[in-house]
């Protein structure tokens, strides 16, 4: 693999693209052949340790150097050459905050790590061909952990347990890993899994916006949700809907349209908003609420016929 430095560029033109897991549609399981690790809340990231010309980027090639220095100072310490496959999180109240590393600039106060959990080349040697547990067992040898760089542990077979515990503290799930399996730069394997722990909750639906591109009928509902027996604007769903349902949803919501904004704490009404009486519940699966308490990843799962 060649690597070229952009001096004072943003975007690298050449990066190796990380292997991706895909999103189990099963749930949680115990294989003696797999390993579990959490699924950090954070941004994915590369580190090309290479001294003082360590290289340190996203997925897309953007680089963290001067995004986040207090791991890049940490980096460039490192007395040995290496490619490690990572992620950036920033840790509230103990735990990952996607908030949190969204908004860093505002947010510097709080703890910030490098989890690693691949090593894909060592003293120039391309170790992708070798199996997983090989690999974390070179990068476990080799990374001297401390406060900000950490090696990310995992347990083998057990990946239901480990799921409840992840459940248990709201984290966002779990990563199952085959044992064997090889590293596949830009892939998304089904050798990699992710297994993520979904809410599911009950909103009003007080609103939808106008249909982009080739949508026809809405774009996303707006949605409420009762705080102190008050209704407090939660965001948008839009994604989960069929043709057939997005047709369906417009003919029951058109008649209830109302210049009135339903809420109790009034948000301004952007271009592109319809309010709508609170007549309809939609049941929504989401994967954390953010801190201004609008549903982050929602997926319509359908109406709430009994409220």
């Amino acid at each position: 693999m060649k690597y070229v430095k952009i001096e004072g560029g943003i975007k690298l033109s050449k990066f190796i693209s990380p292997m991706s897991a895909r999103l189990s549609d099963k749930p949680a399981f115990d294989d003696p052949n797999w390993l579990f690790e959490i699924k950090w809340d954070g941004y994915r990231a590369v580190a090309e340790l290479k001294g003082k010309d360590t290289r340190f980027y996203s997925r897309n090639g953007l680089s963290y150097t001067k995004a986040y220095p207090k791991i890049y100072n940490e980096l460039i310490k490192l007395k040995f050459d290496a490619v490690l496959d990572g992620e950036v999180v920033v840790f509230r109240d103990g735990l990952p905050s996607f908030q949190a590393i969204q908004n860093y600039k505002s947010t510097q106060n709080l703890p910030i790590q490098f989890i690693v959990f691949d090593c894909i080349q060592y003293k120039g040697e391309d170790l992708t061909r070798l199996k997983l547990i090989e690999r974390k067992e070179i990068l476990k040898d080799i990374l001297p952990e401390n406060e900000i760089i950490r090696y990310c542990d995992h347990i083998e077979g057990e990946g239901i347990a480990l799921f409840e515990q992840a459940r248990k503290i709201n984290l966002e799930g779990i990563i199952a890993k085959k044992s064997d399996s090889r590293y596949s730069p830009d892939k998304r394997s089904k050798d990699w899994l992710k297994i993520k722990n979904v809410n599911v909750d009950d909103f009003k639906i007080v609103g939808w916006t106008d249909p982009k591109a080739s949508r026809q009928y809405f774009g996303a509902l707006l949605l409420a949700h009762e705080v102190n027996d008050q209704l407090i604007f939660a965001g948008e769903v839009g994604t989960g809907f069929t043709h057939e349902l997005l047709k369906s949803l417009h003919t029951k919501l058109r008649p209830l349209e109302t210049d009135d904004c339903p809420l109790d704490v009034p948000v301004k009404k952007e271009k592109g908003f319809h309010w709508t009486k609170p007549k309809y519940s939609a049941q929504v699966q989401y994967a954390e609420m953010t801190d201004d308490g609008h549903v982050r990843h929602p997926s319509f799962l359908g109406l709430r016929k009994d409220k």
